[in-house]
Formats: C-alpha cells, structure tokens, sequence
C-alpha cells in the first residue's frame, strides 16, 4: 500500500472510531438539549480542547505567518489550494447534476491553471466565472441524507455525522492527499491549515467580542450555512432543524 493510500486509510478508521465514540456518549445530554445537538456536553469538551490549542499553538503561529509574508504571497497560497479545492467541486457538482456549477468548476481549474500559473493567480474570479465550492457531505445531503447530530471533531472542527462520514472520501479527493512524497505532502497539508487559519484571524477576535456563547453561535452559523448551500441558497422552512429533505 503506498504511503499517501494508507494515511487515507489511517484517517478513515480514526474518523469511524470518533463516530463510534460520539454515539456511546449520547446519554450525557440533557432533556433540554438543542435537538440538532444531543452531544452538547461532549462536543462543547471537544470546543474547548481544540481552542485551548488554537489559543497556544495555531493563532500565534498564524499571526506570524500573516505578519510576516506579503499578502500577495498568502493570496497567491490562497489560490492555489483553492484551485485544487475546485477539482473536487467539479465532481461533486457533476455528481449532483448540476451541470452549469460542474462547467464553471471545470473552466475556473483550466483557466487558472493555464492562465494563473497553476493557480497561484485567479484569473477566473477577474472573469467572473462563479465558484461552486461542493464537498461529499453537501452531495449526501443534496441526495437527501439528513445531516443527523452535530458534531464538534479534534483540530478539524465543527461537523455533522452526515459530513464526518464524507470526510474519507473528501480526503480521497483532495489532490494534496495523492502526492507520493510524505514530507512534501505533509508540508502542503501545514501550509494550506496555517493560509485559511490566518484567514480567520479577524473573524475570530469579532467573535471573541460579540458572542455571548463562541460555541453556540459557531453551531448555529456552521449548520445554517451548511444548510444554505446544499439548497443552494433557498432552503425550505423546516419544523425539524435536523430533519432536511432532498431538494
């Protein structure tokens, strides 16, 4: 097994067992917890763990980063990845029919890369071809998979049981993911974490200032928007928040 294939499959069995584990825990919520939320307790546990990391490792590292690299430098690091990220969109729009999205997935990655020097440049937004960021979790749930409880991961994050098991495949497709060389493949993976850490910055201090619960707005916002999307921007009222419909 090459060595890019089986840190793929390291992350999946990880991901599986991080599922498991949350579920075995679901009788430590309360009768008055949010219902997209069963595992509030556990998951405000793992948000305060992940922020104690960021507070003494990530934003330090990142203040620096955008500190000291010019800011075309970090745009063009911005484009990059965010020209990799546009592959995998290609395929999950293609994957939920929708072909004017795949089309502009596919001209933004040819464009840029041709024109942007492997994407370091983003031509296509300067011609205004739109970009359609999908991953696999908003594919199941275009598809009409209920996005099920919500989740808080280790370092990844806000999540969903529907989009914490898409993350393998999302790995899958992540070009960054099929480099053979490990030390250049791990060194892409820090450097894009560390480019869209440093894009939060200011976003997380206006947090920080205006949020009377950090965790419940992160919740809310992040299951809005996830919702938002899938539906392309008009989701219907729903009763149960949790309970989405295939479009």
């Amino acid at each position: 097994m090459r060595p890019c294939e089986s840190a793929t499959a390291a992350r999946g069995a990880r991901v599986a067992a991080l599922i498991v584990a949350f579920s075995l825990t679901a009788c430590a919520s309360g009768p008055g917890a949010d219902p997209r939320d069963p595992l509030e307790p556990l998951n405000r546990s793992v948000y305060r763990f992940n922020d104690t990391l960021d507070a003494a490792v990530l934003k330090p590292v990142a203040s620096g980063y955008r500190d000291l690299m010019p800011e075309r430098v970090r745009q063009g690091v911005g484009n990059f990845f965010g020209n990799l990220q546009d592959v995998w969109s290609f395929v999950n729009n293609a994957l939920q029919f929708k072909g004017q999205a795949a089309l502009d997935s596919a001209k933004r990655v040819g464009v840029n890369t041709v024109l942007g020097w492997g994407g370091i440049f983003d031509v296509a937004t300067e011609m205004d071809i739109e970009k359609h960021t999908r991953d696999f979790g908003h594919t199941l749930g275009y598809w009409g998979m209920a996005p099920g409880p919500y989740l808080v991961l280790p370092l990844l994050g806000a999540s969903s049981l529907r989009d914490t098991a898409a993350l393998p495949l999302d790995w899958k497709g992540d070009l960054v993911s099929s480099v053979h060389s490990v030390p250049v493949r791990n060194t892409a993976v820090g450097l894009r974490a560390l480019d869209e850490r440093s894009t939060l910055l200011k976003a997380g201090t206006m947090l920080e200032e205006a949020a009377l619960d950090p965790y419940s707005f992160v919740r809310d916002a992040y299951l809005q928007r996830r919702r938002s999307v899938i539906y392309d921007g008009n989701p219907p009222d729903l009763e149960e928040p949790a309970a989405s419909q295939p479009p």
